[in-house]
């Protein structure tokens, strides 16, 4: 049984719920998530900030052999189908692109990923692991929620870490890659500490 640990390359230290987040796709079959535990993890999302506190998230969630599962596992792209079908839960996250006075809402999508970053440092808080997927069929998702007015973002895998024996060869051998990021100097455009 072969678990794969990754710890991000920080050139500060950091708490440790951000070094050891990553995204397995490498999910145990067996895992059932609580409802304590999944609301747990939309109340963080809720409590995240937002501009003018519209918070324009929305959520649509399913946990594993339920119909709203299956429908939001049949929007995924084929490669996203072959892993995540063993999360426990899967979370679809809309956000609304119009403010209550209807102008539209040119920060949605920060506001949405503020939401997304909160319920997944609580999820691992949990123990769980999350996999934030964009391969998804929009088109599919919107007909099937009847989506009009928000626009689906991303859907999270969620569940309990598992071997990577389980994965096919192609995929495993992705979870053994490091993921890497940019040094901070390459990303401060200006600014001197």
């Amino acid at each position: 049984m072969t678990k794969i640990v990754k710890k991000a390359p920080t050139e500060i230290a950091l708490h440790p719920l951000l070094v050891n987040r990553w995204s397995p796709r490498a999910l145990d079959d067996q895992d059932a998530i609580s409802s304590e535990d999944l609301l747990a993890i939309l109340e963080a999302a809720r409590m995240a900030p937002s501009a003018f506190n519209e918070q324009p998230w929305r959520f649509i969630f399913g946990k594993r052999g339920d119909e709203t599962f299956g429908e939001i596992l049949n929007s995924l792209s084929e490669f996203n189908q072959m892993w995540a079908k063993n999360a426990s839960a899967l979370l679809l996250v809309a956000g609304t692109k119009q403010r209550p006075n209807g102008e539209p809402h040119p920060s949605y999508q920060y506001d949405l990923g503020l939401a997304v970053s909160q319920g997944t440092f609580e999820a691992h808080h949990r123990g769980y692991v999350t996999h934030q997927m964009t391969g998804f069929n929009h088109d599919v998702v919107c007909k099937t929620f009847d989506l009009t007015t928000n626009e689906p973002v991303v859907v999270i895998a969620i569940g309990r870490q598992a071997s990577i024996d389980i994965l096919p060869e192609a995929i495993a051998e992705r979870e053994k890659t490091q993921t890497t990021r940019k040094p901070l100097n390459e990303l401060i455009i200006k600014g001197s500490i």
